[in-house]
């Protein structure tokens, strides 16, 4: 039986973990952290609940596979509940409000209230994401790129699809307002991309969103975290926490196995690394000689912006604050530029904020909320003082939102909390602390990403927000179908 050996318990190990494990494979993770999964950590003060990672389900389907390899059925495990409201946009500016919905009418109802002309405008951004879609989800998400002949192959389809635009470019062709332009143009952000700077490929995350919906797993990312340990434990896989790698070990350009920072060696016939992809060849590959994807030099690489995180409890319900508020703020491509090009913390912001309390009351205590705000902030590449600037940012965030969608704020919250692009480094070993790896550019897609085999160590595999697809829960998963489905191609070659 091969021996299958992850690093790491983040969503792209966990779910190649299992798809290797219905191949046959006798699998181990190895997590670094006491719990699974990766950056959707959950964290429990006083009451209040908070997941740290990812909220947004929009693939529901990647999830019921991973249950559906061994016989069972998601729904019997999780309760994933689709929203209306798929996030509400507040803009600063002018105090307007604009309600992004699971209804097209009435998102177009919403449009219209803004540029009756850019209804239609929306139509015609939607079927141009249908096209990207079609091609850049359904065809390549879960297929290797790990020759650059298929790179090749696609060049005419990414032509047509204008892919040499950034997003922001592509809904400016077909939206005139300022403020539905920003609103229609933030996908990138959720996956660690500048608008102005991402490759149009990932617009097709407009139309991911119209295909499944917007759901919410009850109980929060936490829950749907430990089914799936649950899973891989009634499966057979065994799961070691606490447990750091140092080094992957290579023999004749194979991989057989880890050392761990306790000296331990443990073996392998196959290793897969859900680790940050760029820390994977800096760190636990060191002492291999330089490849490709090291040869490049760091200055040269852009990476995803920064995450300043602040989570809180607040002694009354907000009940007229959406599930997901996109608070944006005065700048929109000045502010990004400051982020992402010049790497400086303004004293403006734009913000995402979750309130879990509005789909799950589970998150508080009865009459309470639950909250947490994503604000994008420049990495570590920035010379951010956090002990100084945090909690300066908590305190600007929180008189920004007690002005404007939360009055009496400061009178209410409780227990707040920080986390910056520090804390990614430190607790999830992300180079310069980058939320989200390596930026979506065209430059760095698919050949050009980090890729899901090693072009030098034959049986060593790479899944996670690095490789491709690409960041975000739908990109993460793929990873690891692209990896089950390089194992099943080398798998049938030796056979034949």
């Amino acid at each position: 039986m091969t021996r299958s050996l992850v690093i790491g318990a983040g969503l792209g190990g966990i779910a190649t973990a299992l798809r290797l494990r219905a191949m046959g494979d006798e699998v181990e993770v190895i997590e670094r952290l006491a719990s699974p999964g990766g950056r959707a950590q959950v964290f429990e003060k006083n009451g209040f609940k908070h997941d740290a990672g990812p909220t947004v389900i929009t693939a529901p389907f990647l999830f019921d596979e991973l249950f559906t390899l061994f016989g069972e059925k998601r729904q019997d495990y999780l309760d994933f509940k689709p929203l209306d409201l798929w996030y509400r946009f507040y803009f600063d500016a002018t105090g307007d409000t604009f309600d992004y919905a699971a209804s097209i009418e009435k998102t177009k109802q919403e449009i219209s209230r803004f540029n009756p002309k850019d209804a239609d405008g929306y139509d015609r951004l939607l079927k141009t994401s249908k096209a990207i879609f079609d091609v850049g989800f359904t065809k390549l998400a879960d297929k290797p790129f790990t020759k650059f002949s298929a790179m090749l192959a696609q060049i005419p389809s990414l032509l047509t699809l204008k892919s040499y635009l950034s997003v922001a470019q592509l809904v400016n062709q077909h939206i005139k307002h300022p403020q539905i332009r920003q609103a229609f143009s933030i996908h990138p952000l959720l996956v660690g991309g500048n608008p102005f700077d991402t490759t149009s490929i990932y617009a097709l995350i407009h139309y991911l969103e119209r295909e499944w919906g917007v759901h919410f797993c009850m109980g929060g990312t936490g829950k749907l975290i430990s089914e799936l340990e649950a899973l891989m434990i009634r499966q057979g896989i065994t799961i070691r926490y606490n447990t750091d790698i140092e080094q992957i070990l290579v023999k004749n350009k194979q991989a057989t196995g880890v050392r761990t920072t306790n000296g331990d060696v443990i073996s392998a016939n196959r290793v897969v690394c859900n680790a940050d992809s760029p820390a994977v060849y800096d760190e636990l590959l060191s002492d291999q000689p330089k490849r490709l994807k090291k040869a490049i030099p760091d200055k040269l690489t852009r990476y995803s912006m920064g995450l300043y995180v602040l989570f809180f409890g607040t002694q009354k319900k907000y009940d007229s604050v959406a599930h997901h508020t996109i608070w944006m703020g005065k700048r929109y491509r000045a502010l990004l530029a400051d982020i992402f090009n010049s790497k400086i913390l303004a004293d403006d912001f734009s913000l995402y904020l979750h309130r879990p309390t509005a789909t799950d009351p589970s998150f508080a205590p009865d009459g309470c909320d639950s909250f947490y705000v994503l604000c994008p902030v420049p990495n570590l590449q920035g010379n951010v003082n956090w002990d100084v600037q945090g909690p300066a940012l908590q305190e600007r965030i929180i008189t920004a939102l007690n002005r404007t969608i939360m009055p009496g704020l400061r009178e209410t919250i409780t227990d707040p909390f920080w986390m910056s692009p520090r804390d990614f480094k430190s607790n999830y070993r992300a180079k310069h602390g980058a939320g989200f790896s390596i930026a979506p550019i065209f430059a760095q897609s698919a050949w050009f990403r980090y890729h899901n085999q090693d072009p030098h160590i034959n049986n060593l595999f790479l899944t996670g927000a690095g490789t491709h697809p690409g960041a975000g829960m739908p990109g993460v998963l793929s990873s690891a179908k692209v990896v089950e489905n390089l194992i099943a191609q080398t798998s049938f070659k030796k056979a034949n």
